[in-house]
């Protein structure tokens, strides 16, 4: 069994699946799935270790404060380690600190994570996040131009330059 067929057996791949269901993003009418999907593609091609991957997939539970919230007691029931819970909690820190809406100087401004496992995660949500900005929302979205900058700086930040950004995104 593959690395990414292991994830996607895991109770964590499960639970988001679970979570997202049949439901697609607003704009795109791509399924939400797909985030985690591509963002696994990535973090396989950065030769992420499981529990990295694991925890990518239970980022999206538990990143806003209300789905923080609503997760926190179903955690418990996950057959999972602390910490791999510890590391989506410390993804969430650091992305929230950055979020689109606010303005940086430049790259410099975002702060990372002091836990390389979760750097590793952020290249691979910012990957796929600007995989699908440049395909579905680049010439419509209103903030298009502010999200162009987003994505570039928090790439720049995570040492990922544009040749390197296209090997990783190369077939999502």
């Amino acid at each position: 069994m593959t690395t990414l067929a292991r994830i996607r057996d895991s109770d964590e791949y499960r639970s988001i699946a679970a979570h997202y269901g049949v439901r697609t993003a607003r704009r795109s009418a791509v399924p939400l799935i797909r985030h985690i999907d591509d963002g696994l593609i990535v973090l396989d091609r950065l030769a992420a270790n499981t529990a990295t991957m694991r925890a990518f997939c239970l980022h999206p539970l538990i990143q806003a404060d209300a789905d923080l919230v609503a997760q926190l007691p179903n955690l418990d029931a996950l057959d999972t380690t602390p910490s791999i819970v510890a590391l989506a909690l410390e993804y969430r820190h650091v992305a929230n600190a950055a979020l689109s809406t606010r303005e940086f100087v430049d790259a410099t401004a975002i702060a990372l994570s002091p836990v390389a496992e979760v750097n590793t995660m952020l290249v691979a949500d910012k990957v796929q996040n600007r995989v699908d900005f440049l395909r579905y929302h680049r010439a419509t979205h209103p903030r298009s131009a502010a999200l162009d900058r987003y994505f570039r700086l928090w790439l720049e930040r995570l040492g990922v330059d544009e040749a390197r950004y296209i090997e990783l995104a190369a077939g999502l």
